[in-house]
């Protein structure tokens, strides 16, 4: 009888099934992972839209808070229209901006200069690029609402 070198077929479907099993436990886990990163991140977003607006609105008093748009911007001299105080993701040219699987908005309001703004953070994908939604105003106060519908300043606050 001569004697075998390797693996039996049913070694090697066994190892497949173990290997799918680790698989089945793992992804959904990470994909829980990603949602609460992309989370993280928009709420460091809001965040950083907040402190841009109070910036801006210390530089540019007679304009008061501004839009996403005015906040970024490209080049060397700051402006009005090109504060250069966020990245060109954050602040792009056409609302809503997306970034970390969220989309962005923040809208001046309260005439001449704008006295008040708000702006969001809603999942692109509620359930897979991110669960909660998050709100914030001049207040600075960042709210959230479980559903990862439009925010507002009705939602409870984050601790």
């Amino acid at each position: 009888m001569r004697k075998q070198k390797g693996f039996s077929l049913i070694e090697l479907l066994i190892v497949v099934a173990i290997i799918l099993i680790i698989a089945a436990i793992a992804i959904p886990n990470l994909l829980r992972a990603r949602m609460a990163a992309n989370e993280a991140s928009a709420v460091g977003s809001v965040r950083t839209i907040n402190t841009a607006q109070v910036t801006f609105a210390t530089n540019y008093p007679a304009d008061g808070f501004t839009s996403l748009a005015n906040l970024g911007g490209t080049g060397t001299t700051a402006s009005n229209s090109n504060a250069l105080l966020i990245d060109n993701i954050l602040g792009c040219a056409t609302s809503p901006c997306k970034k970390s699987g969220y989309q962005f908005t923040s809208a001046a309001s309260g005439g001449a200069p704008n006295s008040s703004y708000q702006s969001t953070a809603v999942p692109i994908t509620v359930g897979q690029s991110g669960q909660r939604s998050f709100f914030s105003d001049q207040s600075g106060v960042i709210r959230y609402n479980l559903n990862g519908t439009t925010p507002s300043n009705a939602d409870a606050p984050l601790q």
